[in-house]
């Protein structure tokens, strides 16, 4: 479509000079496409009023146990668990993919990666020499014409903005071209990166307070109309950096007995900590946190060492198993922790399986947005969970991630308390009652054959369903040198993040 058209969409909708910067890249759609993906919403005073606003802190390489609320003893992160004080507690949440990318991409657009044909990190890994050539991502961006989250919101009143790490594909791809109005994008480190646009960090300005000091400001500028904030952190991600004297608290602080209590490490996580608790306390200044969702949640599973096995550990994912970048709970529950004064009971917990294609239609519902007409969402609503009336209706949820990381290709489905994987190099089947292992230390493949060909059957049926690319047999394959990474084919196509 004409980028004209669909800025006097936007314009009739009635975002007027914000929503024309927007329209300046949202896709090749016509105007009729746009009008059936995006419905016009009320957006009235009178409707807009009654609209809680969104806050959603989105958190890189968390673990699930790094937080004292899921049981960390080292880490401090008050804030946190003062949040889940006052909301509910998922035990249960899962990233839709074990790395960042396909993740985030699942949050905004409610599919899973597999549907979108993102399913490794924006470029990807890549072993020239392994038993399986692993596919490359459809597309090395969020493509487009994906109705995101943001622009489901934008379209029902709200302003919108988001900071950080977007990592869903270069320039032409940017948050100011999926609905959010404010944004900067950062590029890699925590100290003083560069940023899109250039925001003047210094070299001694940290990543996450400068993420925060924006989404202070936001806030503050749209107090009086309901707003949608994404702070898309960087840490905990490596490279190890946090502020000397915040090192230095953990390296003077006793450590406990057991786990990996790493002072850098631990310093990034109250970085992360220190976030929320502005956020928290600016909502509270502005009279905001009654009517303010707020949502805590990681991209991945913690990492406990760089995938080339270079550095020091720096996190225990235990009592769950391994870590980032493999289909194990290591490195896909995560912590969600949801706040919703007047909708969820305070101190809650929920032991329901979830999963990052939910937020797209719970943000909806919760915002009273109308969902894109013809777009397919892979998620369900957790609003029932959240007000404790009902349970999602649906029976598995799904993992595709055929690529080599710290782990073999593999996909994975839950049922109820039974998680199946399959490794794609040989069929190989792995089956856990998570209920009763918790660590995934008993395989019940071979025990229990029916139940793990039943599950194979649905997960095969899932991937038929949403077009997963699968891994294929690589002529090139060399035992010697199987475990060497190469240059991803893509990496040299794409434009600067």
């Amino acid at each position: 479509m004409m980028k004209s058209s669909r800025r006097e969409l936007l314009r009739q909708l009635g975002f007027g000079a914000a929503g024309a910067v927007l329209a300046a890249g949202c896709g090749q759609r016509s105007n009729q496409a746009v009008a059936s993906a995006i419905p016009a919403a009320d957006t009235s005073p009178e409707a807009i009023a009654g609209k809680p606003n969104v806050v959603f802190v989105l958190v890189d390489d968390l673990g699930w146990a790094d937080v004292g609320c899921y049981g960390n003893r080292f880490n401090e992160t008050p804030n946190i668990d003062r949040l889940a004080s006052q909301g509910m507690r998922f035990t249960d949440a899962y990233a839709a993919c074990p790395v960042c990318s396909p993740t985030r991409a699942s949050i905004v657009s409610g599919q899973y990666p597999a549907r979108l044909g993102i399913t490794d990190f924006i470029t990807g890994h890549w072993r020239p020499f392994e038993k399986l050539t692993v596919p490359i991502n459809r597309t090395q961006y969020l493509p487009l014409k994906i109705v995101t989250f943001a622009e489901a919101l934008k379209g029902a009143g709200y302003a919108t903005a988001a900071f950080g790490k977007w990592h869903l594909g270069g320039r032409p791809h940017f948050p100011d071209k999926q609905g959010f109005d404010t944004m900067f994008v950062s590029g890699g480190g925590h100290f003083g990166p560069r940023t899109t646009p250039n925001v003047g960090l210094k070299k001694d300005d940290y990543l996450a307070e400068a993420i925060t000091d924006h989404g202070e400001k936001f806030i503050r500028a749209n107090k009086d109309r309901p707003f949608c904030l994404y702070l898309m952190h960087y840490a905990v991600h490596i490279p190890l950096q946090a502020r000397k004297e915040l090192i230095a608290k953990y390296q003077n602080k006793p450590k406990p007995p057991a786990g990996v209590n790493n002072p850098v490490y631990a310093a990034m996580v109250e970085h992360v900590d220190r976030s929320v608790g502005r956020i928290m306390k600016t909502l509270d200044a502005l009279k905001l946190a009654d009517r303010t969702v707020v949502v805590f949640f990681s991209d991945n599973g913690g990492l406990r060492r760089h995938y080339q096995n270079i550095g020091p550990i720096v996190t225990t994912n235990a009592p769950l198993r391994d870590e980032k970048g493999t289909l194990y709970e290591g490195g896909i529950r995560e912590p969600l922790i949801v706040r919703w004064p007047g909708h969820v009971k305070p101190a809650s917990t929920c032991s329901e399986p979830v999963t990052s294609v939910d937020f797209h239609p719970t943000l909806l519902e919760i915002a009273g947005a109308d969902r894109p007409a013809d777009q397919a969402c892979d998620g369900v609503s957790l609003v029932p969970l959240l007000r404790q009336t009902g349970r999602p209706k649906r029976e598995a949820i799904f993992w595709h991630y055929p690529h080599y990381h710290h782990s073999a290709p593999a996909g994975a489905v839950r049922q109820g308390d039974w998680k199946l994987i399959e490794f794609y190099e040989d069929g190989k089947l792995e089956l856990y009652n998570l209920a009763d292992d918790i660590g995934e230390k008993t395989d019940l493949a071979a025990a229990q054959p029916k139940r793990a060909a039943a599950l194979r059957a649905r997960l095969h049926a899932w991937r038929k369903s949403v077009n997963a690319a699968m891994p294929v047999k690589n002529p090139k394959h060399d035992p010697a040198r199987a475990a060497q990474w190469g240059r991803h084919p893509s990496r040299s196509r794409q434009p600067r993040r």
